[in-house]
């Protein structure tokens, strides 16, 4: 059995002084002999998506940063592999809702990038993130291969069947959910996805209150029946464990062979932007353009966007100046 562990806690406005709470969670997890710890979205920060505020990119820092060594230290010396998410600067013009992904030697495998990032009222991201552009990969480690898919991508089912076809076995799901209506929507869905693909996945919420809003953990594992391993993690600080059978997974995948049945050659349409049936109107909400006719019709792809990033802009140009 591989034993894997998720880490829920409150943030305060003090980064150094969560850091120094995940670091003391970190050490339970150890002590419980969990050999795969990830931590929730942003693992550190307080919740600044929740507003746009040029300020706040002073919390993003380098892979090589202190954040990232500080866990590769932990991890080298308790011999467990860490799911690190943090606020990734690359170079000057960079800024990705990130995770690092360190082995238990304390050695980085590599990273995840955000690919899907949002932006509706409290979840502000991008006007901060740059989608993803590692897109899904899996990491190998002595334990067990992996993959992750921070929040928002977890609702798009393309990215785990992308990371499940490369190998992946536990996908990793570090999420910042403030909503509890939305509770019901996560289990669902990653019910679904551990289920469609024979794998396990484990969401690891946030916890506590900030910036407003009240996260509510409820970190959970699910394996590739999509059954929960994970007793109810409630709201507070924690670690929630799951003790995995890792050869679960090709009985499953026997038993549902959705993978071997699968028809890659009929799903083209998925890598196009084309809604075909779908009214853009109703896909983006955008204001609706009268044609020559006097019909109301549906404004242009590329006019979409134009809308959209004048939006954006707006909003990006009016809110830091309350904020600086």
């Amino acid at each position: 059995m591989l034993r894997i562990a998720g880490i829920q806690m409150s943030c305060s406005e003090d980064p150094r002084k969560n850091l120094l709470r995940a670091l003391d969670l970190l050490q339970i997890a150890a002590n419980m002999e969990a050999r795969i710890v990830c931590l929730q979205e942003l693992f550190h920060l307080p919740w600044f998506p929740r507003t746009s505020c040029s300020s706040d990119f002073g919390y993003a820092e380098s892979i090589a940063g202190e954040t990232v060594e500080r866990l590769r230290e932990v991890a080298r010396s308790r011999g467990m592999v860490l799911i690190c998410p943090i606020f990734e600067r690359e170079g000057d013009e960079g800024f990705y809702n990130s995770a690092v992904i360190i082995d238990q030697n304390g050695e980085i495998l590599g990273g995840y990038r955000k690919n899907h990032v949002p932006y509706f009222p409290s979840y502000e991201e991008r006007y901060y993130f740059k989608p993803g552009n590692l897109g899904f990969p899996v990491f190998k480690t002595e334990f067990a291969t992996l993959g992750v898919q921070i929040s928002w991508d977890n609702f798009f089912p393309e990215g785990t069947r992308i990371m499940a076809l490369a190998g992946a076995q536990v996908i990793f799901a570090p999420t910042a959910g403030a909503f509890l209506e939305s509770c019901g929507k996560w289990e669902t869905v990653l019910r679904a996805n551990a289920i469609t693909n024979g794998l396990y996945v484990f969401r690891v919420n946030r916890a506590g209150g900030n910036s407003g809003l009240s996260f509510y953990g409820r970190s959970f594992c699910v394996d590739p029946h999509g059954e929960s391993l994970t007793p109810p993690s409630g709201d507070h600080d924690g670690v929630v464990l799951a003790d995995l059978d890792l050869e679960v997974i090709d009985e499953v995948r026997y038993q549902w062979p959705f993978l071997k049945d699968r028809r890659g050659e009929i799903y083209g349409e998925l890598a196009t932007p084309s809604t075909n049936g779908i009214p853009l109107d109703r896909i983006w909400a955008a204001p609706q353009a009268s044609g020559r006719d006097g019909d109301l019709v549906a404004p242009t792809p590329d006019r979409i966007q134009q809308l959209g990033s004048e939006r954006a802009g707006s909003i990006a140009n009016d809110l830091p100046r309350a904020c600086d």
